[in-house]
C-alpha cells in the first residue's frame, strides 16, 4: 500500500465532506462511535435501497452514495458503453452521452503528464466503474522534497447546498489555515484554495494545500497536497508542498478530470431527484435555525452550516468570552434509537427521548468543556446541540463553562422549528 492513506471504504470526496470542508464535520463530536455507528447503519441501507432499486428496474449501473447525505449521480450503464467506442477514455471525442470507463491506470498517467517534471512512486487510482468513485494518488518529487497529491472526482447536484459548501471557504472555529480564496473562472466554474494544515491543531505541522472546483453542470474536482510523503504519519519532506496555488488551480480545470467524471455510471433511480428531497438531506436550514434561537443578548461572532448534511455552528459571545454552539439533525435514525439512546433516556410524555452530557472537549483544546443535548423524536428525526467553552474545540479555554446552559440547550434541542 502506498504512504498516501486512504481508507478503503472512504473516498477523497467521502473524506473532505464528512470532515466538513476538511474540518467542520470532525468538529461534531457529540458521542462520536455513536455517530460513526448510525451513519454506517444510514449508508448500508441507502445503499441497499438503491442497488434493490436498479435491480428491480433492469439497471446494469452500479448506485453510489457517499456520506454525510452525499447523492454520488452516477450514469449510464458500462456494459453498454464498452463496447460503444474505441476512443480514448480521456480524448475530446469521448464527450458522448456514454463515455467510455476510465481506468485506474489512464488516471495515474493522467495525473503525471499534468504535474512539472518530476520522479512518481506509489501511485494507486481508482478508476469510473469502481466505487465508491473515483480517484488517483502518488507522491511526486520535484527534486526538493517528495510530497503526496491526490485527486479526487465526483459529480454534485448543480445548484446544491453540497455543491455551494465544496467551494466555500470554512470558518475559522471550524478548520485553520493560512489563507482561503475562492475564484470564478470563464467557464463559470468555482474554484477555492486553501493553504491549510492536515491536523485542526497542528500537533504535527503536515501543510495540507488544495483546490476544490465545481462546474456548473455539477462536476467536482478535489486536488490535494502534502508537504509529506503521506497525508499522515510520515516525516516531513519540505517546507512547503510543491504545487502554488495558480497551479492547484490549473490542474483542477483540467478538461481530462471533467470528461472523466463524466464516464462515471449515473443512476436511473436517482434521476428525477431534486434538492430536498431525501438525498438531499434535512429540509430545515441548520445555520439558520440555530441562529434563530439562540438566546438573547448573544453577539454571534461567526456562523457556517452544511445543510445537505445537517450541521450549523455559531461562535457567540455574552461578554465573557467566545463559545462555540453546534448543531447535527439527522432524520430517520429511529432505527438505531438503542445503539444511540440505551436504556437510561428521558422520555417525554410525546415519546421523544432527551440524553444530556457533560465531558471534555476532544479536539485537544487545554481546558475544554463539552455540554451536550441529544434528542430524538418518533418520527426518526435526531437533534443534537452542543456548547463549548471556547470558540474552537482545538484551542485553549477561553471562559470557565459555554456561553449556553444545559437548559437553553435542552429549549434548542427541543424546539418545534426542527421540524
Amino acid at each position: 500500500m502506498p504512504d498516501v492513506q486512504h481508507s478503503e471504504h472512504l473516498d477523497p470526496f467521502e473524506e473532505r465532506l464528512s470532515a466538513g470542508l476538511h474540518d467542520a464535520g470532525s468538529a461534531f463530536d457529540t458521542d462520536r462511535a455513536a455517530l460513526a455507528t448510525a451513519g454506517a447503519l444510514r449508508g448500508r441501507r441507502r445503499l441497499l435501497r438503491r442497488r434493490n432499486a436498479a435491480v428491480m428496474g433492469g439497471a446494469a449501473g452500479i448506485a453510489l452514495v457517499g456520506v454525510g447525505g452525499a447523492l454520488l449521480v452516477p450514469s449510464g450503464n458500462p456494459a453498454d458503453r464498452r463496447g460503444s467506442t474505441a476512443t480514448s477514455p480521456l480524448s475530446p471525442a469521448a464527450s458522448t452521452p456514454a463515455p467510455a470507463p476510465v481506468s485506474g491506470d489512464t488516471l495515474i498517467r493522467t495525473l503525471e503528464k499534468l504535474l512539472p517534471h518530476g520522479e512518481f512512486t506509489k501511485a494507486e487510482a481508482r478508476g469510473t466503474d469502481d466505487e465508491p468513485s473515483p480517484y488517483v494518488q502518488l507522491v511526486y518529487d520535484d527534486g526538493k522534497g517528495a510530497s503526496a497529491i491526490s485527486v479526487g472526482l465526483d459529480r454534485l447536484r448543480p445548484g446544491s447546498d453540497q455543491a455551494r459548501q465544496a467551494t466555500r471557504c470554512p470558518g475559522k472555529a471550524l478548520a485553520h489555515y493560512d489563507s482561503c480564496g475562492t475564484s470564478r473562472l470563464a467557464d463559470g466554474s468555482v474554484v477555492m484554495v486553501t493553504r491549510g494544515y492536515e491536523y485542526p491543531d497542528r500537533r504535527v505541522d503536515t501543510k495540507r494545500w488544495n483546490a476544490e472546483l465545481v462546474t456548473p453542470q455539477g462536476q467536482y474536482v478535489s486536488v490535494n497536497e502534502w508537504n509529506a510523503a503521506a497525508e499522515k504519519d510520515a516525516p516531513i519532506t519540505r517546507s512547503q508542498p510543491p504545487l502554488t496555488p495558480a497551479q492547484l488551480t490549473k490542474l483542477a480545470a483540467a478538461a481530462v478530470w471533467r470528461r472523466a467524471i463524466d464516464a462515471i455510471p449515473r443512476d436511473p433511480d436517482s434521476a428525477g431527484a431534486q434538492p430536498g428531497s431525501e438525498d438531499s438531506g434535512p429540509s430545515v436550514s441548520a445555520s439558520s435555525t440555530l441562529l434563530a434561537l439562540l438566546p438573547k443578548g448573544l453577539k454571534v461572532a461567526e456562523s457556517g452550516a452544511n445543510d445537505d448534511a445537517g450541521f450549523g455552528y455559531a461562535v457567540v459571545d455574552d461578554g465573557k468570552g467566545r463559545s462555540l454552539v453546534q448543531v447535527n439533525v439527522q432524520a430517520d435514525m429511529g432505527d438505531v434509537e438503542g445503539e444511540l439512546f440505551g436504556s437510561g433516556a428521558e422520555v417525554l410524555s410525546d415519546g421523544t427521548k432527551v440524553a444530556v452530557r457533560q465531558g471534555t472537549g476532544e479536539k485537544g483544546g487545554s481546558g475544554v468543556a463539552m455540554w451536550t443535548v441529544d434528542t430524538l423524536r418518533t418520527d426518526g428525526r435526531r437533534v443534537v446541540v452542543s456548547a463549548f467553552n471556547s470558540g474552537a474545540q482545538d484551542t485553549p479555554a477561553t471562559r470557565t463553562t459555554p456561553a449556553l446552559t444545559l437548559k437553553q440547550l435542552r429549549e434548542i434541542a427541543l424546539s418545534p422549528n426542527w421540524r
